[in-house]
């Protein structure tokens, strides 16, 4: 699915990463710390003085905010923008982090997203990569180590040129990183652009940095070579983000 409007921003400081919407009380935090203790070794902490609908957590070095309930008036507008009847909402936003702990970070954000939706049974929206994750997808993504398919999402729809086809990644921008891009003549496997974006991306994340237009990239998982060509601003979804094409 797709934003058809322009979003309302949540309260966290921070740009949230997730929503969560649901249908029974929320969990507390005790309940929260405890899941995620037992799911990924904890401990989770909370910052002093607490525990309230709105909290500062962090694992080790990383760290983010849950707020498990959004106001009355804020959720009817995501509810809106997101066509779903959850009557309550919660968000997960990281904090910021240098760039060596970005991606753990968005990692420990997805923990506490995935434990917000199976504690609630509810439904969580990935803003940034535009995906819905219910329990049973979190299930498939269990978030044990970074990777990052888990992030970053694929899309595909008509370019401007008629004849060709659009590919292109949502998620990189969660990093500090441009999106990628494919164009491609229509008739092509898509299969083959949406493997190569995605294991692009992971190269392009472990690398921690932006690809220079004009240079090349190996992509050992499929033996094969890319080459950055075009640096461009665009709205896939309403929202601008810098995009670098790539080709191979």
């Amino acid at each position: 699915m797709k934003i058809r409007k322009k979003a309302p921003k949540p309260s966290p400081t921070k740009p949230p990463l997730y929503l969560v919407g649901y249908r029974y009380s929320a969990p507390s935090l005790d309940e929260l710390k405890i899941w995620y203790d037992l799911e990924y070794g904890g401990p989770l902490s909370a910052a002093a003085g607490e525990s309230g609908a709105s909290s500062a957590l962090s694992h080790g070095p990383w760290h983010a905010r849950v707020l498990t309930t959004l106001p009355e008036a804020e959720t009817a507008r995501w509810q809106d923008v997101l066509s779903w009847d959850h009557p309550a909402l919660a968000v997960v936003s990281p904090a910021g982090a240098a760039p060596s702990l970005i991606a753990d970070t968005v990692l420990f954000a997805a923990r506490l997203a995935r434990g917000m939706t199976l504690l609630t049974q509810g439904t969580a929206f990935d803003i940034v990569a535009q995906q819905y994750l219910n329990p049973s997808d979190w299930t498939d993504h269990p978030l044990a180590v970074f990777h990052a398919h888990d992030h970053v999402s694929v899309h595909h729809t008509e370019a401007e040129d008629v004849t060709c086809e659009w590919f292109y990644t949502l998620g990189l921008s969660k990093f500090g990183l441009d999106e990628l891009e494919l164009i491609q003549p229509r008739g092509l496997p898509s299969l083959d652009a949406v493997e190569l974006l995605t294991e692009t991306a992971d190269r392009v994340l472990r690398a921690g940095q932006n690809q220079k237009v004009g240079t090349a990239m190996d992509i050992p998982a499929l033996a094969r070579t890319v080459s950055f060509v075009k640096h461009r601003t665009t709205a896939p979804n309403g929202r601008l983000l810098a995009f670098r094409q790539i080709s191979a």
